[in-house]
C-alpha cells in the first residue's frame, strides 16, 4: 500500500501513457508495417506506457527527510 501511495502519479501515467499509445497505433499507426513502434499495437502500447510513466514522474514531489546526528 504504501508503495502505490509513493509512486500513484507515475502508475496512472503509465496507464494514460498506455492507453494513449494504443490510441495513436490504432488512429495513426503505420500502414507499410516497416515502423518499429507503431507497426504492432504492442509495442506502441508500451512505448506510450513507458514515455507516460516518466512524464507524469516528472511532477512527483520526492520527500527530502534530514537525517543528521550531532554526535559531537
Amino acid at each position: 500500500m504504501n508503495f502505490i501511495k509513493k509512486y500513484l502519479l507515475t502508475i496512472i501515467g503509465i496507464a494514460v501513457g498506455a492507453v494513449a499509445g494504443y490510441l495513436y497505433y490504432h488512429y495513426v499507426g503505420c500502414a507499410s508495417g516497416t515502423c518499429a513502434i507503431t507497426s504492432k499495437p504492442l509495442n506502441s502500447t508500451l512505448y506510450g506506457a513507458m514515455m507516460g510513466g516518466l512524464f507524469f514522474n516528472m511532477f512527483q514531489k520526492e520527500k527530502i527527510t534530514n537525517n543528521t546526528n550531532n554526535n559531537d
